[in-house]
């Protein structure tokens, strides 16, 4: 059995994704996370795939149009539009201009002239059907009703379908003009959709987000949007797909029934298909890229051991701070309002001075939000007399959504909304990943029109990426929030807080075998979720190391190989272990031992750094100690900054001014690219120079290309 089979066999068995990557290498050919969601989401289509095929195939047996033929091409269909095509002319359908001619008994008529039956004038044999009781006074109006079911044959031919079908991919344009009614409302301010007021491109080229933009100024109404392509070569490919020896007037007839098929049957049916795909391809996209960033911004270097200030900026409603303790626990609350309408700067600046000096605050923490440039200002003017305190910019995306959560009043009852928010700025710059989790993965702020996504498969993406993420790095058990335990693999959200519930009741767990006294947390989800748990201080240090329980005898094996014991690991003994464990012979071990060699290696890997984070190799956030302001920029400036967003066009980078600068997808250097992810990542610390400041339209353009690339 290959291993996609037996893939497959883990997958049906209830086996979670981070499990199988991590502790079933050798089955799955060490198939990463990304891979085993592709496999799996591939598996569920073509299931649904034969699901359909069977529903269709027993639709038409139950009308009694079945062929041998018939049900090899549905047979042979790999793809559902395939289905749909072939299932088109027996589908239920309202009543057309084809079914109600089929009524009159005019089904005849049509048959002898789409397959060149035609014995004599197609007047004579339009006039034999002339029958007033059933509303056929003429034989115009027979040949009318003749063409009508002739167009509807055409439209419901499977081949001739997927032939007009891949001529429209290819020479489709895609038109847009600002609609109608909507210019008065247009001329008095800038919108988002200017370049599409008088705007075409190629289907086949258009890219994923442009659709997406599209899409939403033709759901706002300001908009029109359209399939155009030529009709002659459409007609033509009709015409040569039926092409029986008629006679003139006869061909004639067909000729416009053909015409009548494509503009008022094929046509608007395949632009309404290609508009769903071209759709999807975006959605697809924009979920992808959202995904990617998602993972870059949970994954970000933890700040530890800082005393954190965090502030949540505004101006009515002054300032909020909190600061928290490295732990994440919180210190000290409290409210300014340096800005107007109260500007009480001198208070604010003393305010934020005690609470510095008070808990010896080594960060500060400054919402990206109302205010925050202003608010940066006055931190920049308190720590000027403090050289190691040092201040950032935080993304406050999602701030708001935590504070007015369920979570939020629970953990901080007695704090109204804005200081939970202070306190979710401070601790997200301590750990990303746990702080993140409590906000729903969507409103972090950093994809490319994910509003405009179906938000069922954009929740199920995000979700993948937080899971496979906490996973990844692994969960402190009697640290971590219900939030954070949730997301590991086997765990919801009730097991969950049964385990924090069980650690208030209980103290400290000790050992991973405790988890099984967790009620509802059976055997099956312990061998899901046990390696991925963390332990520091426990009864056995290999609880604190990514090697699942199943692996203990091999790992205590290998220590005792060389000459060691568990309890090593955790002594002044394990730089020595390190060494001796990076010349170990993998493969005559891994026979010695009777594992796999990739188990091994992820074993030997785990010994040498318990209790490691695989963020700490990550480089720290940017750290400032002053302002700048957008008119201080000038074209040539170079500047260190952070990228807060990847998106298809390009990366927005916060450079420490109020506005984020955009590096264009053809400033990253001297080398074509076909996206920015293949050069940077959300939190990346760059440099970039600046190329040009529009204070008008509040923009900056960056490059990293050199000056002599540039010219």
């Amino acid at each position: 059995m290959g291993k996609v089979s037996k893939t497959v066999e883990l997958l049906d068995a209830g086996n979670t994704i981070p499990f199988i990557a991590r502790y079933r290498k050798e089955v799955t050919g060490e198939m990463d996370e990304v891979v085993l969601r592709e496999l799996a989401e591939r598996l569920q289509y073509l299931r649904n795939l034969d699901q359909r095929k069977a529903e269709v195939l027993a639709s038409i047996a139950e009308q009694d149009k079945l062929t041998a033929e018939l049900e090899k091409k549905i047979q042979a269909a790999e793809r559902l539009q395939e289905v749909e095509d072939l299932y088109l002319p027996y589908r239920q359908k309202r009543r057309t201009r084809a079914s109600v001619a089929r009524e009159k008994g005019l089904e005849p008529l049509a048959m002898a002239i789409l397959e060149g039956r035609c014995h004599k004038p197609v007047q004579e044999m339009a006039a034999l059907y002339i029958e007033e009781t059933v509303g056929i006074k003429t034989a115009e109006e027979a040949l009318q009703g003749a063409m009508d079911i002739i167009a509807e044959i055409l439209s419901e031919d499977a081949a001739l379908r997927q032939k007009t079908r891949q001529m429209a991919w290819n020479n489709g344009t895609l038109v847009t003009r600002l609609r109608k009614g909507a210019e008065e409302a247009e001329e008095s301010t800038v919108t988002p959709y200017e370049m599409y007021y008088e705007y075409e491109e190629a289907v086949r080229k258009i890219p994923p987000h442009r659709i997406l933009a599209i899409n939403r100024g033709e759901k706002e109404d300001v908009l029109s949007v359209k399939l155009e392509q030529p009709d002659e070569p459409v007609l033509t490919a009709i015409l040569q797909s039926y092409s029986q020896n008629r006679p003139k007037d006869a061909q004639a007839v067909f000729a416009e029934a053909a015409q009548d098929s494509w503009k008022r049957l094929i046509a608007p049916a395949i632009e309404r298909e290609i508009r769903r795909e071209l759709t999807e391809q975006g959605e697809a996209q924009a979920i992808k890229v959202f995904s990617a960033n998602l993972h870059s911004l949970l994954l970000q270097a933890p700040v530890k051991g800082h005393t954190v200030l965090g502030v949540d900026p505004g101006y009515r409603t002054g300032c909020k701070l909190a600061v928290v303790d490295e732990t994440g626990k919180v210190l000290e609350v409290g409210v300014m309002y340096p800005h107007p309408p109260q500007k009480k700067y001198s208070e604010a600046k003393a305010l934020m001075q005690q609470m510095i000096d008070r808990w010896q605050v080594d960060i500060i923490a400054i919402g990206n939000g109302t205010a925050s440039r202003e608010s940066e200002a006055l931190a920049a003017d308190v720590i000027r007399q403090r050289p190691k305190v040092k201040y950032i910019i935080v993304s406050e995306a999602g701030a708001s959504v935590y504070s007015a959560s369920p979570l939020a009043k629970e953990e901080f009852p007695e704090y109204d909304l804005s200081l939970r928010s202070a306190v979710s700025i401070a601790r997200r710059l301590q750990d990303p990943l746990a702080e993140l989790v409590k906000i729903e993965p969507k409103a972090v702020g950093v994809g490319q029109y994910q509003h405009d996504v179906t938000p069922k498969k954009l929740d199920e993406a995000l979700g993948a990426v937080v899971e496979d993420c906490v996973n990844g790095v692994g969960v402190e058990i009697n640290t971590a929030s219900s939030a954070l335990l949730q997301y590991v693999a086997g765990l919801t959200r009730s097991t969950a807080d049964g385990i924090v519930k069980f650690r208030n009741e209980n103290g400290k767990l000790t050992n991973r075998r405790q988890l099984l006294k967790i009620p509802r947390l059976g055997p099956k989800a312990y061998e899901q979720c046990a390696g991925f748990i963390r332990i520091a201080g426990g009864d056995n240090p290999l609880d604190n190391t990514p090697v699942h329980p199943e692996s203990y005898g091999a790992a205590e094996a290998l220590l005792r190989q060389l000459g060691y014991s568990t309890q090593d690991l955790t002594g002044d003994k394990l730089a020595e272990i390190r060494g001796r464990l990076q010349q170990v012979p993998v493969k005559q071990m891994a026979q010695q031992l009777e594992v796999g060699e990739p188990t091994l290696r992820d074993i030997i890997a785990a010994l040498q750094r318990p209790g490691r984070d695989p963020r700490e190799e990550l480089d720290p956030p940017l750290l400032r100690s002053d302002v700048l302001s957008m008119e201080d920029l000038k074209p040539g400036m170079e500047l260190m900054g952070t990228v807060r967003n990847v998106v298809d066009f390009g990366a927005f980078v916060d450079i420490g001014v109020k506005q984020d600068g955009l590096i264009h997808i053809s400033q990253f250097g001297d080398k074509y690219i076909k996206h920015p992810m293949e050069v940077v990542s959300v939190g990346d610390i760059i440099k970039v120079r600046v190329l040009d400041v529009d204070l008008r339209r509040n923009r900056i353009a960056l490059t990293r290309k050199t000056g002599e690339e540039q010219k």
